[in-house]
């Protein structure tokens, strides 16, 4: 038996929904509320949280061995382990920790002795990035700026993640530029706008995004496009001020804006980095984060 626990946002597919016994909305992959007699749909959400990397298990002799398919256009990070109380032998031991270049397989792990539950862990780019210090170009295509929410907003940048984020508010439908040369390693386009009674944990992992991967291993995520507004492919070189998408409000947003951050891979989590750039007036200033500030 094998289970995958998976970090990150790819391809579309069935989301069923429903409303649990606490009144709240709820979404997965299988209709588990109709076991409970609870009314099912299937949501207009045409994508879900899904693999940003495939487990792959290949019979060799007496033991088993353990690959790792990136599905990804850039290197990503994973671990490999056995769910606790497991009776398993492995080599190298469980967990076991690997980096996997760009759409490409990777041996983590051979299983010698036992049967465990195998569970991954995979989170995008390289442990080994070494952001540069250089100047990004402004994002959208517009002569209008509005920060709706900079570094260390309280609303929802105050994770290491999102830290350094900013929030550009901008109309559905206006282009999306790349601030920074670099390759297309991921994106989403099928998620639709949210609709006005889904919850705010469920709206988290619905975003329409591009992530570009960059030549110093940083990456920048453009989150929040408009269905269908990913105009860029996998794999694809883009030159700064390139059209990548279209903004949108998908996911959780309280209005169209584009969501804009530069992140790095610190060892098997993403941590959002400062970063300069060049604005519609000239050079755009960001406070220092502060924790829980606005």
């Amino acid at each position: 038996m094998l289970a995958l626990a998976l970090a990150g946002v790819a391809q579309a597919s069935k989301v069923y929904r429903w409303v649990d016994a606490a009144g709240h909305v709820r979404y997965g992959d299988r209709a588990e509320a109709q076991a409970a007699g609870q009314p099912v749909a299937v949501s207009r959400t045409r994508a879900e949280p899904s693999a940003i990397a495939r487990l792959r298990i290949e019979a060799a002799g007496d033991a088993r061995q353990a690959w790792i398919d990136n599905l990804l256009a850039g290197p990503i990070e994973v671990l490999l382990h056995a769910d606790p109380g497991a009776a398993a032998a492995s080599d190298p031991p469980l967990p076991a920790r690997a980096t996997v270049p760009a759409q490409s397989r990777t041996l983590v792990a051979r299983i010698l002795l036992g049967n465990p539950v195998l569970r991954v862990t995979a989170v995008p780019g390289t442990p080994n990035a070494r952001p540069r210090d250089v100047e990004y170009g402004y994002p959208l295509q517009t002569t209008a700026l509005r920060i709706q929410q900079a570094w260390g907003g309280g609303f929802s940048h105050a994770d290491a993640e999102n830290r350094h984020a900013v929030d550009f508010a901008t109309a559905v439908g206006t282009p999306v530029l790349a601030a920074r040369d670099g390759v297309v390693m991921q994106s989403e386009g099928a998620f639709e706008d949210a609709d006005p009674d889904e919850d705010a944990d469920g709206l988290d992992a619905r975003a329409n995004f591009v992530r570009i991967l960059h030549d110093d291993g940083s990456m920048a995520l453009y989150a929040h496009l408009q269905p269908d507004g990913v105009l860029a492919r996998i794999g694809q070189q883009v030159r700064r001020g390139q059209v990548i998408g279209l903004s949108g409000n998908t996911g959780r947003s309280t209005a169209p804006h584009l969501h804009f951050v530069v992140q790095a891979n610190r060892g098997l989590r993403l941590e959002s980095v400062p970063f300069r750039m060049f604005g519609p007036g000239g050079i755009l200033r960001f406070a220092a984060a502060q924790p829980g500030g606005d």
